[in-house]
């Protein structure tokens, strides 16, 4: 049921919600969190196509902010709201409220979303792209337990790696590191197979894919051990090789589905490692609403000190002597015998 609010309120946004779900016969609300979603018009529907997906593991109210600039000075001055309320199956599960904000309304956006979010019941604001500098110092941000952002949306997504630790604070996420968690476990119990000293690591990637930048650094920061970034034509991260004091360890995925994972002495197995939708990460993130201490602290490693993904475009011998297309070194600490976390 879809119900259209021409120049409304947030009052009468939440009647249409009751006259909803009474209309359709389910006048409880089973409702576990509030998602905001702030896009733009370009890319709204796929944001609420994947929020509506990861509905049917967290039910929830989804709020989707859409801030509509006008052209003209005088069309800028009057504010309006605008809403589009959906509930039962046009709402995946739970219920979904599109605000058009237009004029002077766009700068109190929390004015608008703050009477609409459910009472008692956890916040998460989610920017497909475009994100504030600083999540946490922003109007929706602070009403929120848990911000989303994604780097990979980013114009230079290594720059804005950089920008996320300066203005990093307990609650921000990124779906560029939820995107490498099958990555991190698996490494995990790869080397919870050997009882070896890791020497040095090399991250194998695309080269504006911050996942590929956020691993090297999860794995320099737990392992103390030189990390390498080098690149790769895709798709996404495509391999990880550890040298040991028993051999290599390499878990390499060409295709982005299937990887294969190869350890000295041992066969090599095949292991699913596919490349997940949005709705999967989206999906990931709603489950754990604590900050993730683990992500704060590969974030501040910094990414300076990984050097940087090397310029495909000039190719040189990979000796890491720094010389153009060479990875480069993060740290030179003692070699470490297994990861401090999974």
């Amino acid at each position: 049921m879809k119900i259209d609010l021409t120049d409304t309120t947030s009052s009468k946004i939440n009647k249409a919600l009751v006259q909803g779900r009474r209309a359709i016969g389910t006048p409880a609300v089973g409702m576990v969190l509030t998602l905001v979603i702030v896009t733009d018009e370009e890319n709204q529907y796929d944001a609420l196509r994947a929020a509506d997906e990861a509905s049917r593991e967290h039910p929830s109210r989804k709020l989707v902010v859409v801030k509509r600039f006008s052209r003209s000075a005088r069309e800028r001055s009057k504010a309006r709201l605008d809403a589009e309320v959906r509930v039962g199956a046009d709402a995946g599960t739970g219920e979904t409220v599109v605000l058009r904000l237009y004029g002077e309304v766009i700068d109190h956006a929390q004015s608008v979303v703050l009477p609409l979010l459910l009472p008692d019941a956890p916040v998460v604001v989610w920017w497909p792209v475009n994100p504030p500098a600083n999540p946490a110092k922003d109007a929706l941000g602070k009403l929120a337990q848990r911000r989303v952002t994604d780097t990979h949306a980013a114009e230079n997504p290594t720059e804005e790696l950089t920008v996320r630790a300066d203005a990093y604070t307990p609650g921000d996420t990124d779906l560029a590191w939820t995107r490498i968690t099958p990555w991190r476990s698996m490494l995990a119990a790869a080397l919870d197979q050997v009882d070896c000293a890791i020497t040095s690591v090399e991250v194998e990637g695309e080269q504006h894919n911050p996942s590929s930048e956020l691993l090297a650094m999860w794995l320099a920061d737990r392992l103390h051990v030189p990390v390498r970034r080098s690149v790769s034509s895709g798709p996404g991260l495509t391999a990880v090789r550890l040298e040991t004091t028993c051999g290599p360890i390499s878990l390499h995925r060409a295709d982005g589905s299937l990887a294969t994972l190869s350890i000295e002495g041992q066969p090599d197995r095949a292991v699913a490692l596919k490349r997940r939708d949005t709705s999967e990460l989206i999906a990931e993130e709603l489950r754990r609403l604590d900050p993730d201490d683990i992500y704060a602290s590969a974030l501040r490693f910094g990414v300076e000190r990984l050097g940087g993904a090397p310029d495909p475009s000039s190719a040189g011998p990979a000796d890491g002597s720094g010389a153009p297309g060479t990875a480069t070194t993060a740290t030179k600490k003692a070699p470490a015998k297994k990861a401090a976390s999974k």
